[in-house]
């Protein structure tokens, strides 16, 4: 059975697909810019942050924690796609307004895939960045952060929106398959092969582009299939599972 009735706007497809590809171009050019620095791998060391007390955490840790207490105080993680990385963050200390967001689900921490975006972002650094160290510490991190919370963005927003639309789409299919718990069946359902490839391929044309007028005596440049391999690789499965996540937990 499909969905009877016109859809909210904000679970259109056409409203979701604009607002992912805008997403797109700030995973992008945030790549870009932590390419200008060097790997300085010790930035992801843990004990060498050169913070007292932060005996447990990398540089990389602390400033993501910082930044993420900040966030929580204006009230970043009301909004759905944004899910942070750590714990026991401060309440908001501003009232958030929110539009209704079409969104059938108790929590949207039920669908939090930060700990594996964390993980995959910290493998793509060394493809990202040339070898070596060049001291900008904290210009590193800083550009570690905002290309996370970018990827975080378009995992999660993919995760909640693209599953709740497709869900009205075959509302009877979905429901069934979530019942069962059956993760691998509502994945299989989700994936069309054409799309994915469709996505990696403007991703690659967009990181031509975008790096097209670079002066590499100036700028560092990215290989395109870079970018395209991390969303093939790592983008598109994790939105998938986001999605398979967002339905056995869709309220029934």
């Amino acid at each position: 059975m499909n969905h009877r009735g016109p859809k909210p706007p904000e679970l259109e497809v056409e409203t979701i697909a604009a607002h992912l590809e805008g997403i797109e171009e700030t995973i992008i050019s945030r790549l870009i810019e932590r390419a200008q620095f060097r790997l300085n791998d010790r930035v992801y060391r843990t004990g060498e942050s050169g913070f007292t007390g932060e005996d447990t955490r990398s540089l990389f840790h602390v400033r993501l924690l910082s930044q993420e207490q900040m966030d929580a105080r204006f009230g970043r993680f009301c909004v759905p796609e944004e899910r942070p990385f750590f714990k026991d963050l401060p309440l908001p200390r501003r009232t958030v307004l929110l539009p209704d967001t079409g969104l059938a689900i108790d929590g949207f921490d039920s669908v939090n895939m930060m700990d594996t975006i964390v993980d995959a972002y910290l493998a793509l650094v060394p493809k990202v960045c040339r070898a070596g160290d060049d001291g900008h510490y904290g210009s590193s991190v800083e550009h570690d952060v905002y290309a996370v919370q970018a990827i975080a963005r378009r995992v999660h927003y993919g995760s909640l929106y693209v599953a709740e639309s497709k869900f009205l789409d075959a509302p009877e299919l979905f429901t069934q398959l979530a019942a069962a718990g059956d993760a691998q069946a509502i994945i299989a359902r989700l994936t069309r092969t054409e799309v994915e490839e469709r996505i990696v391929r403007r991703i690659r044309e967009k990181a031509v582009i975008m790096q097209s007028t670079v002066n590499p005596g100036v700028r560092y440049a990215i290989n395109p299939e870079v970018f395209a391999d991390f969303y093939r690789q790592t983008i598109v499965p994790l939105t998938k599972k986001g999605e398979a996540l967002y339905l056995l937990n869709r309220k029934r």
